[in-house]
């Protein structure tokens, strides 16, 4: 399906940031829309605000039960954009790393997007398409975030993996890089041009613009087992 008119897209971590601004551009090009989100306040909020056409479901990806009663919930469906992830973290020189601590992030980001995508493949269309989130730190790795580096290509090599076994289900990642979703405004903004300045587009990137890259894989019927940048070319410097 190359346009999103009468598709049904199911976004997993859609109440807020990059997700929700993902939801909201499948919603204006014409698709009915599901967001998934473990928190009840802020998911009800986000299908209200995003109006006629959205729907909100409670999933918990952490939980493999409720992952399976939510896609049961969803019934057939053709796109799965997953953003979900927390904000634990996995910081620090390699001889203070609290591994135990730091699993806790992996079971959102990474077995959260695995429990997803393997319930996901009872309800989803032979020609449907699974966009996963990584981070640019898997391409820049950083002093002290080995763990999120880890972390990061642990996504991008699930979506891989998962474009040779589902096919011909389409499964491809986004790379994100410095984006302005609500909790990285919190950062402030002098800390937010310290990590922008040297790129080649020297901002962080809107939660809009992160979106299309979302809205092109879904529409992109022969583009599978590929990892999207959207990072102001940081992948380059």
């Amino acid at each position: 399906m190359s346009k999103l008119s009468g598709a049904k897209v199911v976004v997993i971590g859609g109440a807020s940031g990059v997700g929700y601004a993902v939801a909201a551009a499948a919603l204006e090009a014409g698709a009915e829309v599901v967001v998934g989100s473990s928190r009840t306040a802020r998911i009800e909020a986000a299908a209200r605000r995003l109006g006629h056409g959205a729907r909100s479901l409670l999933v918990d990806v952490r939980d493999e039960a409720s992952v399976s009663a939510f896609f049961d919930a969803v019934g057939p469906f053709h796109h799965l954009v997953f953003t979900a992830g927390d904000w634990g973290q996995m910081r620090g020189p390699t001889r203070d790393l609290d591994i135990e601590a730091s699993k806790a992030r992996m079971e959102v980001r990474f077995w959260g997007a695995a429990r997803a995508a393997k319930h996901a493949v009872r309800q989803i269309a032979a020609d449907g398409s699974i966009s996963l989130t990584g981070g640019m730190l898997a391409h820049r790795p950083m002093p002290g975030a080995p763990l999120t580096t880890a972390s990061a290509n642990t996504t991008e090599g699930l979506a891989l993996g998962l474009a040779r076994d589902l096919a011909p289900i389409r499964v491809n990642a986004v790379c994100l890089g410095l984006i302005l979703s609500e909790q990285v405004q919190t950062m402030g903004e002098s800390a937010i041009k310290a990590f922008t300045s040297n790129l080649p587009l020297p901002r962080a990137g809107t939660v809009a613009e992160a979106a299309e890259a979302y809205l092109y894989l879904m529409r992109a019927t022969y583009v599978t087992g590929q990892i999207v940048r959207v990072d102001g070319g940081g992948s380059l410097v």
